[in-house]
């Protein structure tokens, strides 16, 4: 545009840029107003978050202090340290709030909320980014403040992800593209003065809010997502159902799906109180009779949080009997020597832990292979004594006869003796043994030694000693003659059975005759 030569026009377009000019600064001053009127609606804001808080606080002491324990003191402790970290990072950032309106000259004339210099940009980047005096700028120092805070409040809530990932305290990246290298750079770098005071109070509103995420999930830890009293049981934990008269009945006796921790219930039997310890009670009473016994458990709960009593009743039993105790010989009616003799013990009423098994006489030695079972092991014939006692249950004695292992019977080879044998069937036998029928212990009798007499017919009679079962060579030649008619007798039989210190002799005397006479 030509400048005009006339000094009207000339004066008409000076007009206009000076009309333009100012449009411009009054446009700019409403800007300005608006970054304050921004400013203190973030305040109000942190005024309610601040006093939900305390709410929320309030509502954390009194589940604490209506259920004490350590896991909601813990979590108490915590909320109140995450109000101390919020109020510390806030009142740093108000230092700065300061110390950034004496920078731009103080309260101004017309309003003392503001500043003066509230357009200056070099104020701020000086403050904040170049820093001042050899002193790096306070915009760094926030950004260290920011992490700090952040992780501080992050390890309150146990480092919860779905706490983190709502906490609104942090550093949010550089766009991409941005010519800035720091946080600070990108914050506060040529932000008119008016513009820094929101950026602070959005960074103090955001500390506040993540107090509050803190606190909303310590007050979860302490009282639960959901807190009902309407579903409450009387129940009882008795060592047994079953007493001896003479003996207490004892029982434990709580409030199932309550805590063992709480202070506020009472429990009375048959209308007698009683006293709690740790949220139980325990109820004791003589049981002179016997037979099935009924008694009535009331509970009283008082919600810690209204005050409103509610009371829970039910009938319970038990039984009470007579007591008894047995032993029972798992295999014969008598112990036997030199075999394991299996009995089981049983004493009703009495624990297995609590009962004593003792036994004396015949040698008799006692061995426990399980929890009733016991093995005996006896020596000498006669009787003997085993003893039931202990848990309350008077001394009982059972008396039992001692035998040797009976007689065995005499075989030859796997062949019964029997009046007359085959030929070829004696001449293939190898010796004698002894077998013991119709016993159920596992025992194994031996043979030690025979005599064999053979008469052959119209001869004179032939005698043999044999030692062992097994027939020795003379024995065996004196067999292999064998003719029919001819007579074999088995002399002086010997055997040794379990527990026997020598051979049974005299056992037996068994002749036989082969073939027809």
């Amino acid at each position: 545009m030509s400048i005009p030569k006339e000094p009207r026009q000339l004066m008409i377009n000076l007009m206009y840029l000076v009309l333009t000019a100012l449009l411009a600064l009054n446009v700019s001053a409403e800007v300005m107003n608006a970054f304050f009127s921004l400013d203190r609606g973030l305040k109000g804001s942190r005024d309610i978050v601040e006093k939900t808080n305390g709410v929320v606080m309030d509502n954390i002491n009194a589940q604490a202090d209506a259920y004490k324990n350590e896991n909601n003191e813990k979590y108490r402790n915590n909320a109140k340290e995450a109000l101390v970290v919020a109020k510390d990072f806030s009142e740093f950032i108000e230092s700065v709030r300061t110390k950034l309106f004496e920078k731009a000259g103080g309260p101004s004339k017309n309003d003392p909320t503001i500043p003066k210099d509230i357009r200056n940009k070099d104020i701020t980047t000086r403050m904040f980014v170049l820093g001042e005096e050899g002193k790096e700028g306070l915009g760094f120092e926030i950004e260290r403040k920011v992490k700090e805070t952040r992780e501080k409040l992050l390890a309150l809530a146990d480092n919860d992800p779905a706490v983190a990932a709502g906490l609104p305290l942090d550093l949010e990246p550089l766009p991409a593209g941005s010519d800035k290298n720091s946080w600070a750079d990108f914050k506060f770098r040529q932000m008119p003065v008016a513009a820094c005071f929101p950026i602070l109070g959005k960074i103090q509103s955001d500390a506040k809010a993540s107090s509050s995420a803190v606190l909303n999930y310590c007050l979860e830890q302490v009282a639960g997502k959901d807190i009902k009293f309407d579903a409450f049981q009387p129940a009882i934990s008795a060592p047994k159902g079953y007493v001896i008269a003479g003996e207490k009945y004892e029982a434990d006796v709580f409030l199932s799906a309550f805590s063992t921790t709480a202070d506020n219930i009472s429990i009375s039997v048959d209308g007698r109180g009683l006293p709690l310890k740790e949220g139980i009670a325990k109820y004791e009473t003589g049981t002179s009779s016997t037979g099935t016994k009924t008694y009535k458990v009331s509970i009283n709960v008082k919600n810690p949080l209204t005050g409103e009593v509610k009371n829970y009743s039910k009938d319970f039993q038990y039984e009470v009997g007579q007591r008894s105790c047995s032993v029972q010989l798992d295999k014969m009616n008598v112990f036997y020597i030199g075999v394991d003799n299996p009995i089981s013990v049983s004493a009703a009423g009495v624990s297995s832990n609590d009962l004593k098994v003792n036994a004396t006489g015949a040698g008799i030695v006692l061995t426990k292979d399980g929890t009733s079972h016991y093995n005996v092991r006896v020596s000498t014939p006669g009787e003997a004594v085993i003893t039931l006692s202990g848990g309350g249950l008077p001394p009982t004695k059972f008396t039992y006869k001692v035998k040797r292992i009976p007689d065995p019977v005499p075989q030859l080879g796997a062949q019964r003796f029997d009046s007359s044998i085959p030929n070829g069937t004696f001449k293939a036998q190898g010796g004698v043994a002894a077998v013991l029928e119709n016993f159920d212990f596992d025992a194994k009798c031996e043979v030690a030694g025979f005599t064999v007499a053979y008469q052959k017919k119209r001869a004179d009679v032939v005698e043999k000693t044999n030692a062992g079962a097994r027939f020795g060579s003379d024995v065996q030649e004196m067999i292999q003659k064998a003719a029919p008619g001819d007579v074999y007798y088995f002399l002086d039989i010997k055997a040794k059975c379990p527990g026997d210190i020598a051979g049974r002799k005299n056992w037996v005397t068994w002749s036989s005759r082969f073939g027809k006479k």
